[in-house]
């Protein structure tokens, strides 16, 4: 059975339009938001704030902070595992603002 009129995929040429500007106009936006998130900054602690590491959106390690009591020679472990925590959480910060980005852009839906 043939079907009278419509378009084919059943959409119009002056929709479809309006789709490609939209898509344009989101993909403009996502390019601004990541530009802005790559130059914030993410700062985490960890071993009660004896360490401190800042983080950039491009997740690169920025600056790392030791107090003096943190570096015990006796126990390098409690150090490490430390900067590990830190560097950790600095990068889930990251994520984080990373994935609110895409929320605000995308209205929720998954890409």
């Amino acid at each position: 059975m043939a079907r009278k009129g419509g378009f084919p995929g059943g959409v119009m040429p002056g929709n479809m339009n309006n789709l490609m500007k939209q898509a344009q106009r989101m993909q403009r936006q996502m390019e601004e938001g990541q530009k802005e998130l790559e130059t914030k900054e993410f700062t985490a602690t960890a071993g009660g704030g004896a360490v401190e590491v800042t983080v950039n959106g491009k997740k690169e390690l920025v600056s790392m902070k030791l107090s003096e009591e943190i570096v015990d020679p006796e126990d390098i472990e409690t150090l490490q595992d430390s900067i590990v925590a830190a560097i950790n959480e600095a990068m889930h910060n990251a994520d984080e603002a990373s994935a609110a980005l895409m929320g605000k852009m995308t209205g929720g839906f998954s890409l």
